[in-house]
């Protein structure tokens, strides 16, 4: 006789490191390595619980004593753009959108850097080689897609690469692993219209959510998330709207997260059936 038996991934915990959101804090995340015949349905099921993919790593914040960062995501049937938002659509309807293989060019790799310098200098991948950029996108053991925008030449020339998304095909959305885009057209809010036309392709493919990554009250970096209609955000070990973002708070506490084996204890994982011959 056979049994159903669960997927048992083992779980870890990084050491702590500068918090990348919220200065002089320091960061911990637990994680999985994500490989093997069932690292889609561990993907998706622990996508549902707050977790991100880097590479072949799944992962989520588990701070001693800040519980801060929020995985985030809008349901797509119920988003409506705010009147910014219809301009920025309309700004950036010259656009191309083609969606690629995980397969990074240095094309690809000379917009990164160039967003890199002028947004990020000073974050945890401003020294990443073209070699690392290749393997952030091209390792990835699941159904990933490159989406690149490209804005076409006037003078009927090669068109121009001004933004690219690295997303993972989810079983109920799509995850926008990473994006970035030229810095120099701060006037066109490419960042926001990536994020726009992934709701567009979402609601095309009948997927229900699109993943932005975490929300984290009072940082700069991550408070643009909260502009979005119909956002939820995974607080407490369940999904529920947003409400009002300035009811979030980022204090500390000893007190704010679980022991990482109460919170290991919780994760729900995905069932396998052992294939019949």
């Amino acid at each position: 006789m056979r049994h159903t038996l669960p997927l048992a991934p083992q779980f870890y915990v990084t050491a702590p490191q500068p918090c990348p959101y919220l200065e002089g804090r320091m960061e911990r995340k637990l994680f999985t390595a994500l490989q093997g015949e069932h690292a889609t349905r561990l993907n998706d099921a622990l996508s549902k619980q707050g977790f991100r993919r880097s590479q072949n790593v799944l992962y989520r914040p588990s701070c001693a004593e800040c519980s801060a960062c929020l995985s985030a995501r809008i349901r797509v049937a119920d988003f409506t753009p705010s009147r910014s938002q219809r301009r920025t659509e309309r700004r950036n309807a010259h656009l191309q959108r083609k969606a690629v293989s995980p397969w990074a060019s240095e094309e690809q790799y000379a917009l990164f850097r160039a967003y890199l310098d002028s947004r990020h200098a000073d974050g945890g991948m401003a020294d990443m080689d073209i070699f690392e950029y290749a393997a952030m996108i091209e390792e990835t053991p699941i159904r990933s897609r490159v989406i690149e925008y490209t804005s076409p030449a006037p003078d009927g020339g090669e068109d121009e690469l001004v933004a690219v998304c690295l997303t993972d095909v989810l079983d109920d959305g799509l995850s926008m692993v990473y994006s970035f885009y030229d810095p120099q057209r701060r006037r066109q809010s490419l960042g926001t219209y990536v994020i726009l036309d992934h709701v567009r392709l979402a609601r095309e493919a009948g997927l229900p959510y699109v993943y932005l990554g975490y929300w984290v009250p009072g940082s700069p970096k991550m408070g643009y998330k909260a502009g979005f209609s119909a956002l939820e955000v995974y607080h407490k070990g369940a999904w529920r709207d947003i409400g009002d973002p300035a009811a979030y708070s980022a204090e500390t506490h000893p007190l704010s997260t679980d022991p990482i084996a109460e919170q290991v204890a919780r994760i729900s994982l995905p069932d396998i059936r052992p294939t019949e011959n």
